[in-house]
Order: C-alpha cells, then sequence, then structure tokens
C-alpha cells in the first residue's frame, strides 16, 4: 500500500483551493434585460483595476437602472484601448465599436470578438483570457446560429441570440515575457492557488508516486493508464486514445 498521491491530495481541497480572497468579482456581461433585448443601454468605464490571479484587467463601469432611481456597478474584462471616462454600450442597437456589447446576429463576418456567450444569458463564457479573441465566421438565418473561431482554432456553432463584446482582451502578450528567475513564477502561482513548484513522479521514491524509484530517474513501463483505474495509479496519460506526436497534415471537415 502506497502513500496518498498528489493527484488524490488534490481533490480533497485543503490547501490546493484557489486564493480568491482578494479578487474583485466575478467578471460578466450585464443581464440580458428588454434594454439589451430591444434597443441598447449606456454605460461609463469608471475606472480600470488589476485583478489577482487574473491576467486581464477588468474595468468598473457603471451603468443607470432602467427599472428604479440608483446606478447598476458592473465587472467587464476590459478590452484592448478601453479608457476610463469611455462611454461603452450594450444591446441589439449598439455601434459595431470596440468596448461594445452586441449580440452575434448583429456582428458581421470576420468581426473579432472577446467575452463571448456560449447559450444565450450565460454573461459571457469563451475568450476570456488576456490577449484572446474569437473572430465569427458564418451565418446561419435559418437556424439562428452562428459559426465562430475560437483561440484554440476550434470552431464552434452557438445560437445567434449569444452575445459578445466587439475587440480583443486586453493585457496580450503577457506571455511571450519569459519568467526568468524562480521568484516571479512564486509569485504568479501564489495569487493563483498551490500548484507550483511541481515535483515530477520519476524523481519521487516508489510509495510517493507510480513512476518513482529505480536507479536512474525513468518511468519503466509504459505511462498509459485505464479510466476505471484505482485513484492512487491515475497518473501519466490517463484513458489515452492515442499517444506520441501528431503527424501529418490535419484534416478538418466543415459539417455545416
Amino acid at each position: 500500500m502506497g502513500r496518498v498521491i498528489r493527484g488524490q491530495r488534490k481533490g480533497k481541497g485543503s490547501i490546493f483551493r484557489a486564493h480568491t480572497h482578494k479578487r474583485k468579482g466575478a467578471a460578466k456581461l450585464r443581464k440580458n434585460d428588454f434594454s439589451e433585448r430591444n434597443g441598447y443601454i449606456k454605460g461609463l468605464v469608471k475606472d480600470i483595476i488589476h485583478d489577482p490571479g487574473r491576467g486581464a484587467p477588468l474595468a468598473k463601469v457603471q451603468f443607470r437602472d432602467p427599472y428604479r432611481y440608483r446606478m447598476i456597478n458592473e465587472l467587464f474584462i476590459a478590452t484592448e484601448g478601453m479608457y476610463t471616462g469611455q462611454f461603452v454600450y450594450c444591446g441589439k442597437k449598439a455601434k459595431l465599436q470596440v468596448g461594445n456589447t452586441l449580440p452575434v446576429q448583429a456582428l458581421p463576418e470576420g468581426t473579432v470578438v472577446c467575452n463571448l456567450e456560449e447559450k444565450p444569458g450565460d454573461r459571457g463564457r469563451l475568450a476570456r483570457a488576456s490577449g484572446n479573441s474569437a473572430t465569427i465566421i458564418a451565418h446561419n438565418p435559418d437556424t439562428k446560429k452562428t459559426r465562430v473561431k475560437l483561440p484554440s482554432g476550434s470552431k464552434k456553432l452557438i445560437l445567434s441570440a449569444c452575445r459578445g463584446t466587439v475587440g480583443i482582451v486586453a493585457g496580450g502578450g503577457r506571455v511571450d515575457k519569459p519568467m526568468l528567475k524562480a521568484g516571479r513564477a512564486y509569485h504568479k502561482y501564489k495569487a493563483k492557488r498551490k500548484c507550483w513548484p511541481k515535483v515530477r513522479g520519476v524523481a519521487m521514491n516508489p510509495v510517493e508516486h507510480p513512476h518513482g524509484g529505480g536507479n536512474h530517474q525513468h518511468v519503466g513501463h509504459p505511462t498509459t493508464v485505464g479510466r476505471l483505474v484505482s485513484h492512487g495509479r491515475k497518473v501519466g496519460l490517463i484513458a489515452a486514445r492515442r499517444t506520441g506526436r501528431i503527424r501529418g497534415s490535419k484534416q478538418i471537415i466543415d459539417k455545416e
């Protein structure tokens, strides 16, 4: 009987939980209300702030409540080029301008959008990391669906009623700068969660990891494991359909 391995300990939570104490809040689009579905509503960018543990900056946007006398503050993911004092417009009849939020059906093909909804009303799920964006490829008015190209390069069909913000997420080029020293990686992951430094399995003893032990650091057996193996053995390539390098050209068949 070996020791409880790191993957099992992570499932328990405890020290592996995300460090959310100083985060500014959930960054979402506005609720899809009457004014957005039928016209537009104007907001004012009050501030652009840093959110610990997130690469992209956030924008504090203030809207007037359409139903009662008060102001409503929203946290948006800042798009590149957004500035304090800028007016942003959300709704079906908003202008095609960077920072504005519109339904996908109102955007021409080739438009670059970010913080895109996966289902209408979920307030933004796709293309949210710094420097990321999705591109609108084609509309199908018969099925009321739109094909978009995601940051990964994969294409996805979403309902045309889904909303997105025009432009790309601010803070791009973040991964281009090398870390250079361990202290920078330490502070980066300190704000996120306990996932650094990560000791390799082959560097451990056999009691601590299935890849541990042996003279010279080597695994000594195939790293593929089944879907239904016991939790202490589930390391490496879990339920792999294939392994190794992807060779040859990729054939993409568009199924419309």
